[in-house]
């Protein structure tokens, strides 16, 4: 596995430890969540289950005008 190091400003060291500290977790185990979750490709789980969910009023398109002219590209 591959180890990774940075430098960032204390005051965001002393935040992150906090964050790491309230997840349960070691700050090593937060960083690799945090960066595992930033750089995925893959769909949240359940995320498709999500469609057709809306429970609220139906959602109406406003109406949306002219379109604008616009100068051809040379």
């Amino acid at each position: 596995m591959a180890q990774l190091h940075c430098y960032v400003p204390d005051n965001i060291a002393d935040k992150f430890h906090q964050k790491a500290k309230q997840a349960n977790l070691s700050t090593s185990k937060y960083l690799a969540l945090l960066i595992k979750q930033e750089i995925t490709d893959e769909w949240p789980d359940n995320y498709f289950d999500l469609f057709g969910s809306w429970e609220g009023e139906p959602l109406e398109r406003p109406e949306q005008g002219n379109f604008e002219n616009r100068l051809e590209l040379k």
